[in-house]
């Protein structure tokens, strides 16, 4: 059985720019050209983001016009959206406060009610991506707006937000009965290497679990490591929220999902990962859904793309073999990102070298190998038809923990050609920095 391929675009908001990564990457004028791309690849399924910023720019008043050319035109050829409501810091610029802001739940769900009234033909729907890791680099790591720090400030944060959307998801169990919703979070692994580094990892392999615990209204036992330290932080109202509904986990895994620690502190890519199969199973384990592989994507040249492509489809295809249900692959972004170097605190314009097709200085969209080979893998190519290309600098480096579960692959050199073949190399050499020790 072949494996079903899912499109995407990278779309977030960076409020305090005023600009998000549709309009910095080029699709609001080019989004017809780069929906020809994806259907020229042989996809039909995909990820799409509705921009809430964009269309209330004024508490209480909707522009649609832009999202009805644009969900017209899919519905039109035939595409099967999964249309994604807040994509990280996707909301509009008058909730000053963001996911603080005490607005921010009426105005959220207002919207998602309104959007489901106008298009109630959508077959599949995100209400809030990747919830854990947005609203943690925004509650808790102070990376992303609030800017808040430590757990009191991310309890609060999720007591502002999260009610809302399992309320949500009742809703649209009602305006949108057929459609399916697609949770779509971070898959994580942590693995410790001394006492220290296997208690923190324990409190993280807790973590990632805990809000689609939260979410499904699952018991939360006020022993494990990270509900401790959410009581401890007066999280009691928010293990008291009504549970919402899930058809779908998406799961977002990319090499920085996987952590090691030691009393040394944390590194990612963990030394030892487990690898996609391992941690969808752990995934499957715990919540026995059907699911998806949401997201991936690795920065880095083209043919760096085309061997991580093979790897995560390879572990894709062990998993299914072992009888996970994974029903849809999706490397993120189709075209370019924009800006993420930074993780998005600058609107800076350097290119993003992660899609399928990527991006000049001219914004012009260009083939090369990872285009071809994922036409091909969408088409039913199987991994082990992929070239192994060998990864280039630093990303050799970035990933040597994988290298001992791909030693059974035949490696050859990449397209001399496309070695330093993108808008901004300065981004691969400058974000991932291998460290000779580890971190916190």
């Amino acid at each position: 059985m072949s494996t079903e391929f899912i499109g995407g675009f990278e779309s977030t908001y960076l409020p305090a720019h005023d600009v998000d990564v549709l309009e910095s990457s080029g699709h609001t004028e080019r989004w017809q050209e780069d929906l020809r791309l994806m259907k020229e690849s042989g996809i039909s399924k995909l990820r799409y983001p509705v921009r809430w910023h964009r269309i209330e720019q004024e508490d209480g008043v909707y522009d649609w016009g832009s999202t009805d050319a644009v969900l017209g035109h899919l519905q039109a050829e035939g595409f099967w959206p999964i249309v994604d409501l807040v994509h990280h810091t996707s909301y509009p610029g008058w909730l000053q406060g963001g996911f603080a802001d005490l607005r921010f739940s009426r105005s959220y769900l207002d919207f998602s009610i309104a959007f489901a009234e106008r298009y109630p033909w959508v077959p599949a729907y995100t209400l809030f991506n990747e919830a854990f890791s947005t609203l943690f680099l925004a509650g808790h790591e102070g990376i992303w707006p609030p800017y808040g720090r430590g757990m009191e400030s991310f309890v609060k944060i999720l007591e502002n937000v999260f009610p809302a959307v399992a309320e949500a998801s009742h809703i649209y169990r009602d305006l949108l009965p057929d459609a399916q919703h697609f949770y779509v979070d971070t898959c994580e692994g942590h693995v410790g290497y001394d006492n220290v580094g296997r208690g923190y990892a324990a409190m993280a392999n807790d973590r990632r679990f805990f809000l689609l615990d939260l979410f499904l209204g699952r018991e939360l036992i006020d022993t494990q490591p990270f509900v401790q330290e959410v009581l401890v932080s007066g999280g009691e109202k928010l293990l008291e929220m009504q549970p919402g509904h899930v058809d779908v986990l998406g799961l977002d895994y990319y090499g920085h999902s996987e952590w090691c620690f030691s009393e040394r502190g944390g590194l990612a890519p963990s030394r030892t990962p487990q690898g996609l199969a391992a941690l969808a199973a752990q995934y499957h384990e715990h919540y026995r859904l059907p699911m998806a592989l949401t997201e991936t994507n690795i920065r880095g040249f083209a043919p760096d793309r085309v061997t991580w492509l093979k790897y995560t489809l390879e572990q894709y295809e062990r998993a299914v073999a072992a009888g996970i249900p994974l029903h849809g692959y999706c490397w993120f972004p189709f075209i370019d990102s924009v800006d993420w170097d930074s993780l998005l605190a600058n609107a800076a314009g350097h290119v993003d070298p992660v899609g399928v097709y990527w991006l000049n200085e001219d914004l012009e969209r260009n083939t090369s190998s990872m285009s071809t080979w994922f036409q091909r893998a969408a088409a039913g190519c199987p991994s082990s038809e992929i070239p192994a290309f060998r990864f280039q600098p630093p990303i050799d480096r970035w990933l040597q923990g994988f290298i001992p579960q791909l030693d059974h692959w035949d490696w050859q050199d990449p397209p001399s050609e496309e070695v330093g073949m993108c808008a901004n190399t300065r981004t691969i050499h400058s974000e991932w920095e291998v460290v000779d020790d580890f971190v916190w």
